[in-house]
């Protein structure tokens, strides 16, 4: 390779690691917590429960939404999930300040249930680690972090093959200055560890796209059935959410019950009750897809089988944090995570002291 070449490819990969560097080693760091978020929060937030009445019957789902309306008069329904482990249906509503209050509610009463929340602490590092507490302009800017993280990358492999014509695979020139040490480990972890990198590098990319991405979803691949109306019905107009429930569970046999999305929110339209489902598989858990139920006369509207890009964006979040392979996966994310953050403080040393050197 020219030596023009490689100058260029070395201030590629030196300027997209220095502008990055200080919130991926903030991404790494909160990260590494977040891999055993359900661990954790096991040990954390386990709290005994029991429904009120664990024999009798359980009020369906027209009867629960009214109950948690009944507590906050004057929100809009805005989506309703279902505990795999407890009779409990968690019903998020939205306030007319925009504000959204989230009621979990025991079936089998109506009665308020402890919530499934997160531990105080792992919430605060999630939220970090997703936005910076910015929304979605935190979100884009980690972005394209995640982007300068690809880069640097890609360019790091450019300039470790010609580096390594004059050294044996993997060799650590241990009897030199710690300067040249510091660059065998940093470049031996860079390599062994590229393929991870790249992958939860572009998993972490689309996950921060997840609002253009479901927004493109509904005004493309839903378009056609939001033509016909002209304008949204009145919560008091809607059909019987229970009904539009059970003619989903019809045109999805065979599936598990996930989440209903509301008129009017980011997975539904104004029009139609979403009624998403998940498969039973490690892998098909996250992959849903939504039937939408006329919210004016409860009638089947379509299945809308999620097009790839909503597909890759529902992989993309427990790729990103290993959370589908069980314990020992998680474990092998952990120390691959460790590697980064040394990758990337051993960098940021290597131009330290290049800079100390030069000067």
């Amino acid at each position: 390779m020219k030596t023009r070449t490689l100058r260029v490819w070395s201030w590629v990969h030196k300027w997209s690691s220095l502008v990055s560097t200080a919130f991926l080693l903030m991404l790494c760091l909160t990260g590494l917590p977040l891999v055993f978020t359900h661990e954790l929060e096991h040990v954390l937030l386990d709290e005994a429960w029991a429904p009120a009445n664990p024999e009798g019957e359980t009020l369906n789902l027209d009867q629960v939404l009214a109950t948690a309306l009944s507590r906050h008069p004057g929100d809009v329904p805005a989506f309703m999930s279902f505990d795999e482990d407890r009779p409990v249906v968690n019903v998020t509503s939205r306030a007319p300040d925009a504000q959204y209050n989230f009621q979990p509610i025991d079936r089998t009463s109506g009665d308020p249930a402890p919530p499934v929340a997160g531990h105080p602490v792992m919430e605060f590092l999630l939220q970090l680690h997703t936005d910076l507490f910015l929304g979605l302009a935190g979100m884009l800017f980690l972005g394209a972090m995640g982007f300068l993280l690809i880069v640097a990358v890609v360019s790091g492999v450019v300039l470790y093959a010609p580096f390594m014509r004059r050294l044996p695979f993997g060799a650590l020139r241990l009897e030199k200055a710690a300067r040249t040490r510091w660059l065998d480990w940093h470049n031996l972890l860079g390599i062994v560890t590229v393929a991870w990198v790249l992958v939860v590098g572009a998993t972490g990319v689309v996950n921060t796209l997840a609002t253009p991405i479901l927004a493109y979803w509904k005004d493309t691949a839903l378009a056609d059935l939001t033509a016909a109306h002209e304008a949204p019905a009145a919560a008091g107009e809607w059909a019987s959410l229970d009904a539009a429930v059970e003619r989903a569970k019809a045109a999805l046999p065979g599936r598990t019950l996930q989440f209903v999305a509301f008129p009017g929110t980011e997975f539904s339209t104004d029009h139609h009750y979403a009624v998403f489902f998940h498969g039973d598989t490690p892998l098909t858990t996250h992959l849903t897809t939504p039937a939408l139920i006329d919210v004016r006369t409860g009638d089947l509207a379509a299945v809308a089988p999620s097009p790839w890009y909503v597909k890759a964006l529902s992989l993309s979040q427990p790729l990103h944090f290993g959370d589908y392979g069980g314990l020992g996966l998680k474990i092998v994310w952990a120390l691959l995570d460790l590697a980064t953050i040394f990758i990337l403080g051993s960098g940021l040393y290597l131009w330290l002291t290049k800079k100390r050197r030069a000067a």
